[in-house]
């Protein structure tokens, strides 16, 4: 047997490795024993094989080599789903499903294509063997191109890194339609070997809108009822937080670009009743811009732990009073409006 030296190393590391099936190191130690001038009925008493298992791997190494220590392949059962079977599930997988389905489920691939007769086991079998995972769903936003998006990030990371010498940061959004409920059952308090017990019934007492505003840095809110949300109302959440803040303060907002919301540049020819608020012009489109806001979830934790959220003042518009829209703000407090677009991450 003529013996390829490049090959000695291959071997013995097919018999040295320690996670190497043990067919494949049983079939280096025949060729490598072979190589040394053994016989076959000793190299049969070394592995503890056949003499014919022997002289089989013994030949197969001398016509082909190391590929011809590798399993030959088998004909086995032939295939009952085609590749045209193979296809039609794969299409139907990845096409918009029939309504009122949401999304497609083995069972219901299998439906589909009855014609063919396969079962939804053998369906799920087949993507699972390709990756396709048609009732998994992940999230995506995008964002137009913007070439100063990291630029504005950063801005507005840095703001809530650190406050800037005299100044608040305050993150100022709207929250619509909260619902109001309560457990219809107390609570049963725990006791040994036994947690607390929750039913899971509630009563429902309405819903509220809110505007509030988070100081990033002391954790303080403001809310404010919103019984409309426009720009008229904004503004005058905008005039009380200007007379509430101390007037040797810089306020730096941090706000999205809802356009029915936040006020726009005056049109052309119209007085501009707040010029003490510099706001830079929207650019992002509605919601671009929700993912840096930290007023939303102020109220998580009440909503989790059942305590009450840390609200610093509450306003209450009252009925007759004259909406702050008609005059301008009592003092010159510098407004930085931060404008950001999605980040390409969370697409």
């Amino acid at each position: 047997m003529v013996f390829d030296p490049d090959d000695r190393c291959v071997l013995l590391e097919r018999v040295r490795a320690h996670t190497a099936p043990q067919r494949v190191a049983r079939r280096a130690h025949i060729v490598l024993l072979a190589a040394g001038e053994c016989s076959a009925w000793r190299i049969a008493e070394i592995v503890r094989v056949d003499v014919s298992t022997v002289v089989r791997w013994r030949d197969r190494y001398a016509r082909e080599g190391l590929a011809g220590l590798e399993d030959r392949p088998r004909s086995g059962r032939p295939p009952v789903y085609g590749p045209e079977v193979r296809l039609r599930i794969v299409a139907t997988a990845t096409s918009t499903p029939p309504r009122p389905y949401d999304g497609w489920s083995h069972r219901l691939i299998a439906d589909h294509l009855a014609d063919t007769g396969i079962p939804a086991s053998q369906a799920g079998r087949i993507l699972a063997a390709l990756q396709v995972k048609p009732h998994r769903v992940r999230g995506w936003l995008t964002r137009p191109a913007d070439p100063h998006f990291f630029t504005k990030a950063a801005e507005v990371c840095a703001l809530y890194r650190s406050c800037p010498p005299r100044s608040v940061v305050l993150s100022v959004d709207e929250k619509t339609a909260m619902a109001a409920r309560s457990r219809k059952h107390p609570d049963r308090l725990p006791g040994p070997g036994r947690a607390r017990r929750r039913g899971f019934e509630y009563v429902r007492h309405g819903t509220v809108s809110v505007t509030a505003a988070l100081d990033v840095h002391t954790g303080k809110v403001v809310v404010e009822e919103l019984p409309r949300n426009d720009s008229a109302h904004f503004i005058q959440f905008l005039a009380r937080l200007e007379r509430h803040i101390s007037a040797d303060l810089t306020i730096h907002l941090v706000l999205d670009t809802a356009p029915r919301t936040h006020p726009r540049p005056p049109a052309p020819g119209r007085r501009n009743t707040h010029a003490s608020w510099r706001i830079t012009p929207p650019s992002t489109p509605p919601g671009s811009t929700k993912w840096k806001s930290s007023s939303p979830s102020w109220p998580a934790p009440s909503c989790a732990t059942g305590t009450s959220p840390p609200v610093t003042t509450c306003f209450r518009r009252s009925p007759t009073s004259p909406p702050s829209t008609t005059r301008p703000l009592a003092r010159s407090v510098r407004l930085q409006h931060h404008l950001l677009e999605t980040p390409p991450n969370m697409a």
